[in-house]
């Protein structure tokens, strides 16, 4: 599958809107009743979605090693 481009407004969110937004895809797409097309395009949102969450808790493990890292 080819790498689709980041999505402006999803790499604008915050860990916490980000995640509430793909709380809400979830969701959609558990109570059913989409059309597929509707469906792909809420599983793709939601990809991204979690994508950025991930990016989030990455860069704050990241922060905290190196907050570990150096004397205080």
């Amino acid at each position: 599958m080819p790498e689709t481009k980041p999505d402006p407004e999803i790499e604008a969110l915050s860990y916490e809107e980000a995640r509430e937004q793909l709380v809400h895809v979830v969701g959609r797409l558990e109570a059913g009743g989409a059309s597929l097309e509707e469906s792909l395009a809420l599983w793709e949102r939601g990809e991204a979605l979690a994508k950025r969450c991930e990016e989030w808790l990455d860069g704050a493990r990241k922060r905290l090693a190196a907050a570990r890292d150096q004397p205080l």
